[in-house]
């Protein structure tokens, strides 16, 4: 009797859990100083703004404290620079994806840059472990005369650990605006459900390292060289209607690292990149 009176219960699959973040962050202009106007952070989405030198722009150092992002997990992040004014954004440390079992980590990020202002936008890169799955979008809202400065980056595994990501998935979305104009569209998509894609040499040629650079001004022609000269063999860039691209790729993060730490530079007006970059 009693292992039939048992057998009549049916038990759910108890619910994984799940990371949740959103955090905001604007400043305005104030007797031409930048100041901080809205702080906002909910989950494990967290802000930080280091003191920085009287020459340099407002910091905000963005991280999770969760640890790394999994299947399910969402992070959404604004940044808003109000018009004249001159900010950076950049993560504590590489964001971390780890295996999924079946959905994608998501990371949403919207910026808003005001008339006359800028805004890098510097994270660290991205591990993606072997079995992660990620979904990450940026869109951007651009005011005429407005500058942005602005880097995604992947790791597909850790090189040093002798890791290579077999099975994964990753989808990068930008989708650039200036005064309510789409005026840059790209979406990166990686898949290794597709066997052997990302060796052939018209897409990562085996590379374990990719990024994505975007400058928008008025005239950022002028810099193209130098952004070839840092770029060197490891990929390629190209400038166009207020717009300068390029795609970098690496055999691992550390040499992507090298790269991207000299094309960022030629493109940061005389400005550092931030300290934990240099760590």
């Amino acid at each position: 009797m009693k292992s039939a009176a048992i057998s009549r219960f049916e038990f759910a699959p108890a619910a994984l859990q799940r990371t949740f973040g959103k955090s905001r962050i604007s400043w305005k202009c104030v007797g031409g100083r930048t100041m901080l106007d809205r702080f906002e952070q909910l989950g494990a989405a967290r802000i930080r703004t280091p003191r920085q030198e009287a020459s340099e722009p407002p910091l905000a150092v963005l991280l999770n404290t969760s640890g790394g992002l999994t299947g399910g997990d969402r992070i959404e992040t604004a940044v808003d620079v109000g018009a004249g004014c001159r900010a950076m954004a950049t993560t504590q440390a590489c964001e971390r994806v780890y295996r999924s079992l079946g959905p994608e980590a998501e990371l949403e990020t919207r910026i808003a840059v005001g008339e006359g202002a800028r805004l890098d936008w510097l994270p660290q890169e991205t591990i993606l472990y072997e079995g992660g799955r990620l979904s990450r979008k940026l869109e951007a809202n651009l005011a005429p005369g407005s500058v942005l400065l602005a880097v995604e980056a992947v790791i597909l595994g850790r090189a040093a650990m002798g890791e290579q990501v077999t099975t994964g998935f990753v989808h990068d979305r930008w989708r650039v605006r200036r005064g309510g104009k789409l005026i840059y569209a790209d979406d990166l998509h990686m898949d290794w459900a597709n066997a052997g894609l990302l060796d052939n040499p018209a897409t990562l040629g085996g590379a374990g390292a990719v990024a994505t650079l975007l400058y928008v001004a008025e005239e950022p022609d002028h810099l193209i060289e130098a952004v070839r000269a840092q770029i060197g063999d490891a990929g390629g860039a190209s400038a166009w209607d207020g717009k300068l691209v390029a795609r970098m790729t690496a055999a691992d993060g550390q040499a992507l690292r090298r790269a991207l730490t000299g094309a960022l530079s030629a493109m940061l007006a005389g400005m550092s990149l931030p300290r934990m970059w240099q760590c």
